[in-house]
């Protein structure tokens, strides 16, 4: 019995030996699998996580921002500009009551809006390390969120752009958004060139989160721009142009100040407008740059396209007169009136008179193919210059859909949109000799310490400088007599030509207009070309372009004759003759004033004599006795009848030559543009 036990026992030990080595057995087998899953898991499926996760524990990129290139002014003024700004930002994480904090910082950021309040908690309450509260705030808003002394509110420094002339050029400029990009105008249309290059700052650091290793590479400052704007007229500009829309009553107006031969843009505004440097205080309209962006119709001025494909193309001689005495015209079902009723007209005096009846006269004359063919060589329905990226390209209809009433609207500025810088790179050709030259707002680039300048750039021959001359003595009797006397500039020959387009809303034409001007200072040998337009004026002066638009015109170009030291073009001073010594040295004493030329004395053995400039008009009598170093002084208008001295005589030292001018019989009487 005992030995039964005995071995009995000994077979349960072992037995639950074994169940024992089993189950310890499988669960070490179970752990040895578990770890294997779990290498496997993190190893393969979750490395790339992992990876990241230690290099951003480990690793911390930083990356300042560049500091962006200044804008300049022709002259070197600066218009733009970088300042260092703080930006207020918040650590949650360390944050208690976020709701508290909150009230705090909104009551120091004043005003804040209740959704601004709102999205702030918001930001506040979640677990990060890193929050903006407010970016680029002003000093008086950094000093009153600092005397709070907010646990877990810290500040940083950051790059804002700075506009010191406030609303100066704002829709020329553009402005800059929190990240550093431009948004609008030159600022984001060369943001390549004037942001720079950001740099990286790689901070590499231990288990405890402390430094122990720094790689730098500092930002690149972005390139400085020089523009061709003058601040001087670009402020000369907008003040008159704020005052003509306060006199006019106008909605809205644009004004663009241009250099014809260059195609250098002086100045350039839109109004209404904005501050850049709180631009989000502002409405889209308000930033809206309407020189290159709004389409208008441009009524009468687009009669010189009209007229210049007419001498051009030999339609019709200056001379060559017209019968609008009905007073209208009838296209199909459609009857065209004039503001007047004229008896017949030269052609000269159907631009000068603006009759509606004489041009599409003329544009019929031309027919579609010829008159769309100059459409198209001045400029017109497609953008013309590429420092404007949202430059608006205009309409002009596909010359197959050119019906006969089509094309009498189009002679007369009608059913066609333009912008006002297209119009004043059309006028433009005819000021420089008929070359049509890219209007441009880019002067020069500085970049890694040297000048990169930007050329002039000659797109193609518009006109002939016989036909551009023709145009530009038409042009002048506009100013003289016709409906642009209120642009007249005592001293100076102007060319110019008025413009009045009913707005079209809906399909429908209104009683309100567009009134614009355009012209060129001096006419004779012109430094600036000036469009004027008003949108809906609704004054004491009426609705007519030459009412309305031609008085802003001469105040902008008084200012900028007398900026550019322009010497008059009538009547001038005399001339002041000095010798020049072998050094150099000028003598007499007394340099003559700016508005004086001055001539050099050269020796020569034949004596010239006075030519016969009877006959002529004003400015070739001019430009004949130019030639040969004698001033002029004119009484009358029209063409030379008589000079004093006569022709032949021997011109002396500082002779002048006394013009007398009559108008021509076609010339006597006054019109109103329609």
């Amino acid at each position: 019995m005992k030995v039964s036990r005995a071995r009995g026992a000994t077979s349960d030990w072992r037995t639950m030996l074994k169940q024992r080595a089993a189950v310890t057995g499988v669960v070490c087998a179970c752990w040895m699998v578990s770890i294997e899953a779990r290498l496997v898991y993190l190893q393969v499926i979750q490395r790339t996580e992992l990876v990241d996760r230690a290099e951003r524990q480990q690793m911390r990129t930083i990356k300042p921002s560049a500091k962006r290139g200044d804008i300049l002014d022709r002259r070197g003024h600066v218009l733009a500009t970088s300042v260092e700004a703080d930006s207020i930002y918040a650590v949650p994480t360390l944050i208690g009551d976020e709701h508290a904090v909150a009230e705090k910082l909104c009551q120091a950021l004043a005003p804040c809006k209740p959704s601004e309040r709102q999205d702030l908690i918001e930001r506040l309450s979640k677990q990060r390390n890193f929050a903006y509260v407010r970016r680029q705030v002003t000093p008086e808003e950094a000093r009153r969120v600092a005397a709070l002394n907010l646990d877990g509110v810290g500040f940083l420094k950051e790059s804002r752009r700075f506009y010191p002339n406030k609303e100066l050029g704002a829709h020329l400029l553009g402005f800059v958004g929190l990240d550093n990009k431009g948004l609008g105008g030159i600022e984001s249309a060369y943001d390549a060139q004037i942001r720079g290059q950001e740099g990286r700052i790689l901070v590499h650091a231990d288990a405890k989160k402390h430094a122990f290793n720094r790689l730098e590479r500092p930002p690149t400052a972005g390139a400085t721009i020089e523009l061709t704007i003058d601040e001087y007229l670009q402020h000369v500009a907008e003040r008159e142009l704020k005052a003509g829309m306060v006199a006019n009553r106008a909605a809205s107006g644009s004004v663009v100040v241009m250099d014809p031969h260059t195609g250098e843009i002086l100045a350039m505004a839109s109004s209404p407008t904005f501050n850049p440097n709180v631009y989000r205080e502002s409405s889209e309209m308000d930033r809206r740059n309407r020189a290159v962006q709004d389409l208008y119709e441009p009524g009468s001025t687009f009669k010189v396209v009209t007229a210049s494909a007419a001498i051009e193309e030999k339609v019709m001689p200056a001379n060559t007169i017209i019968d609008v005495s009905a007073g209208q015209i009838r296209i199909g079902s459609r009857i065209v009136h004039d503001a007047h009723t004229w008896g017949p007209l030269s052609f000269t005096d159907v631009i000068v008179k603006s009759s509606n009846v004489g041009a599409i006269k003329i544009g019929f004359k031309l027919g579609p193919e010829r008159l769309s063919d100059y459409v198209q060589r001045f400029g017109f329905g497609r953008p013309i210059a590429p420092d404007f990226p949202s430059e608006n390209p205009g309409i002009v209809w596909e010359r197959t859909k050119w019906t006969d009433t089509a094309l009498a609207s189009v002679s007369m500025g009608y059913q066609v949109g333009v912008t006002p810088l297209q119009m004043a790179a059309a006028v433009s050709s005819i000021a420089n000799g008929g070359e049509y030259v890219e209007p441009r707002v880019l002067r020069a680039v500085y970049r890694s310490g040297r000048r990169f300048d930007v050329k002039p750039k000659v797109l193609r021959r518009a006109i002939t400088a016989d036909t551009s001359a023709a145009l530009t003595a038409i042009m002048e009797q506009v100013v003289e007599r016709g409906t642009g006397t209120l642009a007249k500039i005592p001293g100076y020959t102007i060319a110019g030509k008025t413009g009045t387009a009913n707005k079209l809303v809906n399909g429908h034409y209104t009683n309100d207009t567009y009134a614009s001007f355009v012209g060129f200072v001096p006419s004779r040998n012109p430094v600036a070309t000036i469009l004027v337009m008003l949108d809906s004026p609704n004054g004491s002066n009426g609705h007519f372009g030459g009412p309305v638009s031609a008085p802003i015109f001469r105040r902008i170009a008084e200012a900028t004759l007398r900026h550019l030291a322009v010497p008059l073009s009538i009547n001038p001073p005399a001339p002041i003759l000095v010798a020049r010594g072998e050094e150099g040295t000028i003598t007499p004493g007394a340099l003559p004033s700016m508005m004086t030329p001055v001539l050099n004395l050269v020796a020569d053995s034949s004596p010239q004599t006075l030519p016969d400039v009877r006959g002529l008009s004003a400015r070739a009598a001019l430009h004949r006795l130019a030639a040969v170093g004698v001033a002029a002084r004119l009484s009358g208008d029209g063409y030379v009848v008589d000079q004093d001295p006569p022709p032949g005589t021997a011109i002396e030292d500082g002779a002048q030559c006394r013009l007398t001018l009559q108008r021509s019989p076609l010339s006597s009487s006054s019109g109103q543009e329609p």
